[in-house]
């Protein structure tokens, strides 16, 4: 093991690679199931771009209650996570669907990580410049649009964010050498 629990992901070697795995588990934040199918993708493959890695393939995690389930809603669901995945050059391998009380979907990701550009959230030492690649507070917007406090047209912006993959930021960041990064996808920035 070379990154452990504690960061957006964990880093093992096998042989000569380097693997990336992280598992991303969230509530329905939108109503259309192919956009909330592409969130959670992007949101997956977030922690492997995290970590300086590039995601290759994903499980999907899937709880809903089978007495009054759509078998559409599941449909559209994959497909918006399958188009989302192939945008970052990963593919959907499978997955695992369970009974639950509360809708859920999300992703077991592996990637892979050149050994030198492995990025940690550690990684930060005081003085550093610290560059945000997207805006904070969608946690708390989504939040907001869950208790209907926001109109549905002020959360598209979030959602245009959230659809946005952090490829771009994680190429960057290993380009400039950089030896630390994490993702914000809800939880904020301390």
């Amino acid at each position: 093991m070379i990154v452990g629990p504690g960061d957006d992901a964990g880093v093992f070697r096998h042989k000569g690679t380097f693997l990336v795995e992280t598992v991303d588990v969230i509530t329905p934040i939108v109503d259309d199931p192919y956009t909330f199918g592409a969130i959670c993708a992007a949101n997956s493959v977030s922690d492997v771009y995290a970590m300086g890695g590039t995601p290759l393939t994903g499980l999907a995690i899937l709880g809903f209650t089978t007495c009054d389930f759509d078998p559409d809603v599941i449909k559209k669901l994959l497909d918006g996570a399958a188009d989302k995945l192939e945008e970052a050059g990963a593919c959907l391998i499978g997955g695992h669907s369970i009974e639950d009380n509360e809708f859920k979907f999300g992703f077991s990701v592996t990637g892979v990580v050149e050994k030198d550009n492995i990025l940690k959230a550690s990684g930060a030492s005081a003085g550093e410049t610290l560059v945000i690649t997207k805006p904070l507070g969608t946690g708390i917007l989504t939040s907001a649009a869950k208790k209907g406090k926001i109109k549905s047209s002020a959360l598209n912006a979030v959602i245009d964010s959230m659809l946005m993959l952090n490829k771009t930021a994680s190429k960057a960041a290993v380009a400039a050498d950089s030896k630390s990064a994490t993702d914000v996808t809800g939880f904020g920035l301390l």
